[in-house]
């Protein structure tokens, strides 16, 4: 059995400067609504898939912790399966740690946007509001606007005329994108985050042209009544010029100096991760398709602007070292000149992928199956459905399933499941969008017979099966993997957009002493800060 921790020690152990990993196994929707500021969101449902990917040490420390104990209990015991050896759990869960006098936080990716808000205000990010830049865009010397986000969210709404270039891309690619000198160029985002960091990445690398950061993004475009573009494809090209490539290895190398970003060889980066007293993640910050076409054995695809705005999603232990690397000597020096400001201790691997670190192969990146589970055509399903001789449950998102699923079915969890089957004696056939999220599911109730249906729903449309949709159920309280925070801000709910940007602009006020003096926005290792024909000032410190 789990030891248990008391929120007042779980307290001084997050600033005791030893590597630690909080994980919240709650489900998405529970823990957006109230959480620690530094959990990690790894969900019960998902608890093996991810865990080795975002806690690779087995020794570390490591608490988990729910709404209460029951299920945290759960997750210890799941994790002591697995090897690790020194889990604890938050004793009384997030209650307790309110109850101790200590914040819960509201929304996603919380570290990394408070850190934005920081930097805003350290390096006084020049802006401009929508309504500026819809006069700008008026005129015939229209802005280059490039959206920082990646090209998913890109396409789901746009600034008009925006290019999608995901700010890890900045650096490497700009100036493939911007004309000339003097043209004005506006980085936004959907809310704050990328616009402010990415904006301040063209300034700290020192381009001439006048940068700023769109205020509020596309729902502060949206507030002021202006449309947006939807489905766009616009993106930044797939190759640069040789000039270019020059010129950005150069700003990349005076910006990694400046925020004393170390630099390490393979033969560092293979001693590292043979230690068993450190973690060291190895993050490989190109794009995903660069990703999957060649990468470094044992690295993650962490692309470069989503690791800095959502790094809990990448990195599980507090403390942990960081390793990234490219194939080009712009992106990583840039992406860790960000993280040391977040308080990582992070590195660039020299030379990247051509660095002679093992490549990855399919042999030493296979992960481990789950335990299959026996399949069932959508065919047969329906005989048995027909006869009510199983149970159908379905596994796919409470939205997915409101929207369409197989008449009869029922929604649930993993962490729902026992209860919800206790009694049944009937087969069960699983509905999921993953056959080993169903595997982990089933393991709920052992010795049940269970099914998986094959090739999931889409086997089951495909065949002109009947479907059925139910707006009400699952009821918005079972649907604990669901974030209800402000969840169609984007969908042109103006009150709910604005909740949204006021709780990202109030995230500074929630912050204790201790957790704003983790990061160092603009601390930089020399005072020396070249000259800049922007008119862009940095408010820049020194060690």
């Amino acid at each position: 059995m789990a030891d248990f921790i008391a929120a007042d020690h779980l307290q001084a152990a997050l600033h005791d400067g030893a590597e630690i990993a909080l994980l919240d196994i709650r489900e998405h929707g529970e823990y957006g609504e109230a959480h620690l500021f530094f959990a990690v969101p790894l969900p019960y449902s998902r608890l093996e898939v991810d865990i080795e990917r975002l806690v690779p040490r087995k020794n570390v420390r490591l608490v988990v912790y729910g709404s209460g104990n029951a299920l945290a209990l759960k997750a210890a015991a799941r994790l002591a399966g697995l090897g690790y050896t020194q889990v604890s759990v938050l004793d009384g869960g997030v209650a307790a740690w309110e109850e101790s006098g200590y914040v819960l936080f509201a929304g996603v990716n919380v570290p990394s946007k408070a850190f934005g808000e920081l930097a805003e205000h350290a390096y006084a990010t020049p802006r401009i509001s929508a309504e500026e830049l819809a006069r700008w865009q008026a005129r015939g010397d229209a802005p280059v606007v490039l959206d920082g986000r990646p090209l998913d969210e890109f396409a789901k709404m746009n600034i008009p005329g925006g290019i999608c270039c995901p700010n890890g891309e900045l650096a490497y690619r700009w100036r493939e994108l911007v004309p000339d000198d003097n043209t004005l160029i506006v980085i936004n985002c959907a809310g704050r985050t990328r616009s402010i960091i990415g904006a301040q990445t063209l300034i700290n690398l020192g381009v001439k042209n006048p940068v700023y950061a769109l205020e509020n993004g596309t729902q502060g475009w949206m507030l002021a009544d202006l449309a947006l573009e939807h489905g766009s494809e616009r993106r930044y090209p797939s190759h640069i010029q040789a000039e270019s490539l020059v010129a950005a290895r150069e700003a990349a190398k005076i910006l990694a100096d400046r925020f004393a970003v170390p630099s390490i060889t393979a033969q560092n980066l293979q001693t590292w991760l043979q230690e068993t007293d450190r973690t060291t993640y190895l993050l490989d910050i190109r794009t995903p398709e660069e990703f999957a076409a060649s990468s470094l054995q044992g690295a993650q695809s962490a692309p470069g602007g989503q690791l800095i705005q959502s790094t809990d999603q990448y990195v599980g232990v507090r403390g942990a070292r960081l390793v990234l690397f490219d194939s080009d000597g712009v992106r990583a020096p840039v992406v860790a000149s960000w993280l040391h400001q977040m308080g990582w201790d992070a590195h660039v691997l020299a030379d990247g992928l051509q660095s002679g670190f093992p490549l990855r192969s399919a042999e030493n990146e296979g992960q481990k199956p789950a335990a299959a589970l026996p399949l069932i055509t959508a065919a047969a399903l329906a005989e048995k459905q027909h006869a009510q001789s199983v149970r159908v449950v379905d596994l796919r998102s409470s939205a997915a399933f409101r929207e369409s699923h197989i008449p009869g079915a029922i929604w649930s969890i993993r962490s729902k499941l026992a209860d919800l089957l206790a009694g049944e004696t009937r087969p069960v056939v699983l509905v999921a969008d993953s056959p080993a999220i169903a595997a982990l599911a089933a393991s709920e109730f052992p010795g049940h017979v269970v099914w998986l249906l094959e090739d999931g729903f889409s086997a089951w449309q495909g065949l002109g099966l009947p479907v059925e949709s139910s707006p009400d159920l699952p009821a918005d309280s079972d649907r604990i993997d669901y974030l209800f925070f402000t969840h169609d801000r984007h969908e042109g709910n103006k009150a709910a957009a604005r909740q949204y940007l006021a709780w990202e602009v109030g995230l500074l006020d929630q912050l204790n002493e201790q957790e704003r003096s983790v990061f160092k926005p603009g601390l930089v290792h020399s005072s020396i800060y070249p000259d800049s024909k922007t008119g862009n000032k940095a408010c820049l410190q020194t060690q």
